[in-house]
């Protein structure tokens, strides 16, 4: 048979929240509902529609489909693993809700519902609690300085009675400082309770460093242009620059250009070894507003022969 990406069927992120999911399940079901829709093989897809919500909006669900892993590719040969879909088995399941559903949902939820209460026999298995994800968005200087950050996260639980509920708990975490794009911090037993007295999953934390307007961040290293004089440039200077740690001075060496690099040794972000900081130079023109601007700006061009285009012959 062949995997359905349940996920893509509705367009929807593998961390789409619930709201998410029934946005997407609601427009498109609108779109592709027999009764009104005129789109080609509307009924096919409205079935495929149903199918995909009907997983993704059972936390219990959609955690046994996600527990396939997300290498799967749409429409790619596939066969159940033995015993159903993976570590949720055991949840209560009505076997005629897979009337008008593929034999790829028969096989991984009917099958546990089999194994569940239709003779499976014994004392239910602990399982451990499904691993989750959580993007959390911090500033640049977060990331040198660390932060602390509340976040509320809807828990999935079973019952008593062995259906799913879920909570909302309110978490302090601790962003550690020299924390770079798309880290993952984990919080271990943070993530989803077990099932059957099974231990918790694990949290993770994605951080996601919003743009900065001075900064650009590669890594643990920052980069910088920063604006200089003409005079600067020819002459040499020693010049404030801004990190993210306070200015520093830099020393400018005569006859810079405008794209010249240079490297403020650890003052990227915090680490072993710390981040550097590349600055690139670029030269400013003041503007020839006044009369006597004018006639320093005559003065260079009689003085100094200059012809920045001599290696273009012209």
């Amino acid at each position: 048979m062949e995997y359905k990406d349940y996920y893509k069927t509705l367009g929807v992120a593998r961390d789409a929240t619930p709201d998410d999911i029934k946005r997407a399940y609601r427009k498109l079901a609108r779109k592709y509902h027999p009764d009104v829709s005129k789109e080609a093989n509307a009924e096919a897809r409205f079935k495929e529609v149903n199918e995909a919500q009907e997983v993704l909006k059972d936390p219990q669900k959609r955690a046994a489909y996600d527990a396939l892993g997300n290498n799967w590719r749409a429409g790619q040969d596939f066969r159940p693993p033995p015993g159903g879909a993976g570590p949720q088995q055991g949840f209560h399941f009505d076997p005629n809700e897979t009337g008008d559903f593929s034999d790829f949902f028969s096989s991984l939820f009917n099958r546990e519902f089999r194994g569940a209460g239709a003779g499976g026999g014994g004392a239910p298995r602990k399982r451990r609690g499904q691993d989750q994800t959580v993007r959390v968005q911090i500033d640049l200087e977060d990331a040198f300085q660390g932060a602390t950050r509340q976040l509320r996260l809807e828990i999935p639980e079973v019952g008593a009675d062995g259906h799913m509920t879920s909570h909302e708990r309110t978490l302090n975490v601790r962003i550690p400082a020299g924390v770079t794009q798309g880290r993952q911090i984990r919080l271990s037993g943070q993530g989803a309770p077990g099932v059957h007295g099974g231990p918790a999953g694990n949290l993770y934390l994605e951080v996601d460093i919003r743009p900065h307007r001075h900064f650009t961040a590669d890594g643990k290293d920052i980069a910088l242009r920063l604006p200089i004089a003409p005079w600067e440039a020819a002459l040499g200077a020693t010049i404030p620059v801004p990190t993210l740690g306070g200015p520093v001075n830099l020393k400018i060496p005569p006859g810079s250009q405008t794209g010249k690099r240079m490297r403020l040794k650890g003052r990227g972000l915090p680490g072993d070894p710390p981040g550097d900081e590349m600055v690139i130079l670029e030269i400013v023109v003041p503007s020839a507003k006044t009369e006597e601007a004018r006639r320093v700006f005559e003065h260079m061009a009689e003085q100094l022969h200059f012809n920045p285009r001599a290696e273009l012959g012209v």
